[in-house]
């Protein structure tokens, strides 16, 4: 056995009726190291750094907004008799396309206030999201959740029997899907960096939206085979774990974010033409 990863729980520590959870913990340092991150990368393309601290508390919000609302709506069952436990998001059940999708769209409307350019302001922000992304995803660890299938790997997760779906309670060791994720958030951090780099140097062409829509691609690209192992997919036809026909709404959305990204590209390298500004804000 390479490596058994055993959660020693959701707490980090708990004082009466006071609780800090691992998984609010590695949120809020992700937030703060992708702030730093993004600032950085900000002072480098020449953008007012403040802009990024400003942006935060509307991004988080449309994030956390946008997660929970993709989630509910795909799970719309679990709440059709009682919608006011969709507000309980401490409960539980939140999707990372729809925290994409929440604050793209908050940072489409904070640049349309700011009369901010959208595309290089994104371009800043996606190296520190997937580097966000490879933090938060532990917190699936400590909450023994988002694993994948069983496994008899060198590498392998062990999930408490309470966690485990009825049809696999005989199992003990299931793939750590969150560990393939947040291993590939980090090479894709590392590959945005390099290309923000060599385009700050000189070395090649990078437009306004090229490093978002290879983001796009890199992310989804190892979303689609990752989410394939997972026993908790949200399904767009059929019920977990496995959906009938195959049909999991992450390999659904990431496939259509690689198809998005390879049209901005073309659309960049091929036509040689600037991508459209939701912001409305010209050159």
């Amino acid at each position: 056995m390479l490596a058994a990863f055993v959660s020693p729980g959701p707490l980090v520590f708990q004082l009466g009726p006071i609780a800090l959870r691992w998984y609010g913990l590695l949120i809020a340092l992700a937030v703060l190291v992708g702030l730093a991150l993004a600032t950085r990368l900000a002072k480098l393309r020449g953008l007012d750094p403040t802009l990024v601290a400003d942006l935060l508390p509307v991004l988080v919000l449309g994030a956390v907004i946008g997660a929970r609302l993709y989630y509910v709506l795909l799970e719309w069952r679990q709440y059709s008799g009682d919608w006011l436990a969709a507000l309980a998001i401490w409960r539980g059940g939140i999707a990372i396309h729809g925290a994409l999708l929440g604050g793209i769209l908050a940072t489409v409307l904070f640049c349309r206030w700011r009369r901010q350019r959208f595309w290089p302001l994104l371009d800043v922000l996606v190296p520190a999201v997937a580097l966000g992304q490879a933090i938060g995803r532990w917190g699936n660890f400590f909450n023994s959740e988002a694993f994948g299938l069983p496994t008899d790997l060198p590498w392998k997760l062990r999930i408490p029997i309470d966690h485990r779906p009825p049809e696999f309670l005989a199992e003990l060791y299931f793939h750590p899907t969150f560990l393939y994720e947040s291993l590939w958030n980090l090479g894709v951090c590392a590959l945005l960096l390099a290309l923000f780099r060599a385009g700050q140097r000189g070395r090649i062409p990078l437009p306004a939206g090229s490093l978002s829509c290879i983001y796009l691609m890199a992310y989804s690209s190892g979303r689609v085979w990752i989410e394939g192992l997972r026993l908790d997919p949200l399904c767009l036809i059929g019920v977990p774990p496995f959906c009938s026909g195959g049909l999991r709404m992450a390999q659904l959305m990431s496939l259509l974010l690689i198809a998005l990204g390879g049209i901005g590209l073309w659309w960049l390298y091929g036509r040689h033409r600037a991508l459209p500004d939701p912001s409305g804000v010209s050159l």
